[in-house]
């Protein structure tokens, strides 16, 4: 199976994208109910709650200008930008 930014180096369209969300899914499916290290993570997801996800997914927008800084091809690729969204509901801290 693909890794997550593997995938989301692949987004380009609607089903790309949905391909990418169901990846997601399936990712944090595996990461439920697992415990919170002493820094707040479950395994690799940073963010265990819809309320902390969405924050951290906004303040990666407002950081790095909806990804435009860190990958010019969000510009263009809308698709892409908000997979790329999505995932930093899990990283971003």
């Amino acid at each position: 199976m693909k890794e997550l930014h593997e995938i989301i180096d692949e987004v380009k369209d609607e089903k790309s994208f949905l391909d990418f969300a169901k990846a997601l899914m399936k990712d944090r499916e595996v990461h439920e109910g697992a415990p919170v290290d002493e820094v707040g993570f479950a395994g690799d997801w940073a963010n265990n709650d819809i309320s902390g996800f969405l924050e951290s997914a906004i303040a990666w927008v407002e950081d790095s200008d909806f990804g435009v800084r860190q990958d010019a091809e969000l510009k263009s690729n809308k698709w892409k930008q908000f997979a790329v969204f999505l995932y930093c509901g899990k990283i971003y801290e």
